[in-house]
């Protein structure tokens, strides 16, 4: 996966240590005759489907991001239709023993034009899926794109099962 130049600076200094970073997962549904679609992709890191997501580069809005994010990786142009959740993550540990926590900002977002195609080597594959027939992926994203299709009103904040509401 490509690093941020921001984050390669940081590592010459910090090395593998924990970094605190701000990421997207961006959600993009489109209408179709037979019901809504979600954009996945496929990450080549891991093979793992799931929305597109990205780190915000500094000085950016993270709705910014996650439309250049959806843009980047599945050729797909997107607008923000609203944020969903917000949420800290787990820390990872990177195949390269870099360790990082993000803040997520999950958005839903409506689909403008083109058709999925990897468009960097982020992601392998990219297509729509109905939301009843969506393929095997982590649990947190499979919630991230349950709670972006909702009907809520309000944002998710935290992780936990109970969503607290503005």
């Amino acid at each position: 996966m490509p690093i941020p130049p921001f984050v390669t600076a940081l590592r010459r200094r910090v090395g593998h240590d924990l970094l605190w970073l701000p990421g997207v997962t961006a959600v993009v549904v489109r209408g179709a005759d037979a019901g809504p679609e979600v954009l996945l992709v496929r990450r080549a890191d891991n093979g793992s489907w799931t929305p597109v997501t990205g780190i915000v580069d500094p000085g950016e809005d993270p709705h910014v991001t996650a439309v250049r994010e959806v843009l980047e990786e599945a050729s797909v142009v997107a607008e923000v239709e609203r944020l969903v959740w917000v949420a800290a993550g787990d820390v990872v540990t990177h195949p390269n023993g870099d360790r990082a926590q993000y803040l997520d900002h999950t958005f839903r977002c409506a689909w403008v034009s083109g058709e999925p195609v990897p468009g960097d080597d982020e992601c392998t594959d990219a297509g729509w899926f109905a939301p009843h027939a969506l393929p095997q992926m982590p649990e947190r994203h499979r919630v991230r794109v349950e709670w972006a299709l909702a009907d809520e009103p309000g944002v998710r904040l935290g992780s936990g099962d109970v969503a607290a509401r503005r």
